[in-house]
């Protein structure tokens, strides 16, 4: 783990829509350059661009740099033009639809059950769960990462799927839960391609890079070890173009031939008239399955994209570096917010079988998610925490995020829980009142990160949680080296104000910053300082004296003869005035004439 003090340096004039706000929602989109969009218009303004299917000149230029985009983008994310071919969709969703559709198409022709069979991690986004109604019910989905390696190494057999089923069939799973940002092993492609099993023999693979490739750099050096679908939404990468790719090893093309829906620029002839024949373009692999224009305009800034962020990050690895650091202090400093009765005010969800988590690139990218308690216990609707960040200007994420199966398995929500919410009226992306049912929540807050991510986004929103989730706080610790560890800290003196956390020497910022609670601290624990002592004693004196000179007065003015004239008032008046003085003259010569 590595920061980049360089984000810091630029992000102020590359990200100005930034200023004043902390955005944690990285794993939606992340935030385009401004580099991006000059160098964009500057392309748009000094070329003409023509559709691409045409034969002009502007025509052939779109052309062009829609080949060049094409190889450009491959390049980036590892892939070699050799092996892999890229076709561009709307988004990640599309280029999955695109492999589902192929795979229903093949299945009707050629498979005796008329389906295919589809089996999926229960990390993957609602997206990749889709395909599964295309089945005709065989389906299964893998609750667990030892579930799937089991049956790769055939120790484990699927209801619906016998072993010697040569039905085409896809395994498809996230390379990144978006929900949690957990990992998944990214070699099951090899297991599955290498297994002798005949119910494998006819599955291919579909990775969803989607989550995955923000934050790091994907690996397709090995053909024969890379998934046989990849799909992408470049948005996720860049913030802009919105634009996604379907990423297709030339071995496994095949399959995608059997698509029967064809559009405009995808056929090398058609008849309508008389009888219906059509002949689907093949001299590459993205010839047939890009239906319609292109969107070049669109691609053209992918282009811009790339060279914009590979000369303000210089290569993914230092954007994961970078993130996982982030992501590490964001974890320590949740962890460690609790209530004065000791109680956390976080529920982290995270893989438990991790001793040491968000600590390896490898097994968890730039993101988490949690949910908020209550110092009994008790659940903080999510929606709640959006929309008290949001009013902050801190943009989070909230709900259930499209990802059912990882809601039920980290949340411990059963079917019935899903039911009852449904009957309820509760509904997906909508804030209701039915957000808590039977004291469960029904959804998490994420917060994610991007390569233009600083250390004052991670700490503008450690700090939001401590202004208003904790109750009754005392001594809290929001940054620790060591998970629960104390640090030094300096406390306020008994009432609202800031708090000042010192972070170890070891962490890039070594001064110490400022979180204002906004909450009431317990009475400071030090011993008086010797000035304060002083202080105390001299307000003593004079409200000593001043007592006594009121007291004279009263008695002056009464009849009793013994009472009166005890002290002249005069006298008194002298002696309460050179006290005075002495008690100034000696405070000056302590404390320096200060």
């Amino acid at each position: 783990m590595a920061y980049n003090r360089q984000v810091e340096a630029f992000r102020e004039e590359e990200y100005p829509m930034m200023k004043g706000k902390t955005y944690l929602d990285h794993a939606g989109t992340t935030i385009y350059a401004k580099s991006l969009i000059d160098k964009f218009s500057k392309e748009m303004v000094e070329n003409l661009f023509g559709n691409p299917h045409s034969a002009s000149a502007p025509a052939q230029l779109s052309g062009h740099v829609v080949d060049s985009v094409r190889e450009k983008a491959l390049r980036f994310l590892g892939a070699d033009p050799t092996h892999f071919d890229l076709v561009f969709t709307s988004n990640a969703t599309a280029a999955i639809k695109l492999v589902a559709e192929s795979f229903r198409d093949l299945a009707l022709e050629s498979s005796t059950s008329g389906s295919f069979w589809y089996g999926y991690h229960k990390d993957a986004h609602t997206s990749l769960v889709g395909p599964r109604e295309h089945t005709n019910g065989q389906h299964h989905c893998f609750t667990s990462d030892q579930e799937v390696e089991d049956w790769l190494l055939g120790y484990r057999s699927l209801p619906g799927r016998r072993e010697d089923d040569e039905t085409p069939g896809i395994l498809a799973f996230p390379g990144q839960s978006n929900m949690t940002g957990r990992r998944l092993p990214l070699s099951w492609s090899k297991k599955l391609r290498g297994s002798t099993r005949i119910s494998h023999q006819n599955t291919y693979s579909l990775l969803d890079a989607a989550g995955l490739a923000t934050t790091t750099q994907l690996d397709f050096s090995d053909p024969d070890a890379s998934p046989d679908f990849t799909v992408l939404s470049f948005y996720k990468i860049f913030g802009f173009p919105d634009l996604g790719a379907l990423i297709v090893r030339r071995n496994s093309a095949h399959i995608l031939t059997w698509r029967k829906y064809f559009g405009g620029g995808t056929v090398s002839s058609l008849t309508v008239i008389h009888e219906a024949s059509y002949h689907r373009k093949d001299a590459t692999i993205h010839d047939g399955l890009e239906d319609g224009t292109l969107p070049f305009h669109s691609i053209i800034a992918l282009g811009c994209a790339i060279d914009v962020h590979l000369s303000l990050y210089g290569s993914m690895i230092n954007i994961s570096k970078h993130t996982m650091f982030l992501t590490r202090r964001l974890f320590e400093g949740l962890s460690n917010i609790r209530h004065s009765n000791g109680l956390p005010v976080c529920e982290i969800y995270h893989d438990a079988t991790n001793v040491r988590p968000y600590t390896d690139a490898t097994t968890q990218g730039a993101t988490i998610a949690f949910n908020i308690l209550r110092s009994d216990g008790s659940y903080v609707s999510y929606s709640t925490v959006e929309q008290l960040a949001n009013r902050k200007d801190i943009y989070v994420r909230a709900g259930g995020l499209c990802n059912p199966g990882g809601i039920a398995s980290y949340l411990k929500v059963a079917p019935w829980h899903f039911k009852r919410a449904w009957s309820a009226g509760h509904r997906c992306s909508e804030s209701d009142n039915t957000e808590i049912i039977n004291g469960k929540p029904t959804g998490v807050v994420r917060a994610s990160l991007g390569a233009m991510s600083i250390l004052s986004d991670v700490d503008t929103f450690l700090a939001f949680m401590l202004e208003t989730f904790v109750e009754d706080i005392g001594q809290t610790v929001i940054i620790t080296e060591q998970p629960r560890k104390k640090l030094p800290m300096v406390r306020n003196q008994g009432g609202v104000g800031p708090v000042v956390v010192k972070v170890p020497g070891s962490w890039p910022t070594r001064e110490p910053f400022l979180i204002n609670t906004g909450l009431k601290q317990k009475s400071r624990e030090q011993p008086l300082r010797r000035y304060e002592m002083y202080e105390d004693c001299i307000c003593t004196i004079l409200l000593l004296g001043f007592s006594i000179y009121t007291l004279n007065m009263y008695f002056s003015q009464t009849s009793a003869p013994r009472f009166r004239y005890l002290i002249s008032s005069s006298d008194l008046w002298g002696a309460y005035v050179c006290m005075c003085n002495w008690i100034l003259s000696y405070a000056c010569r302590l404390f320096g004439g200060k």
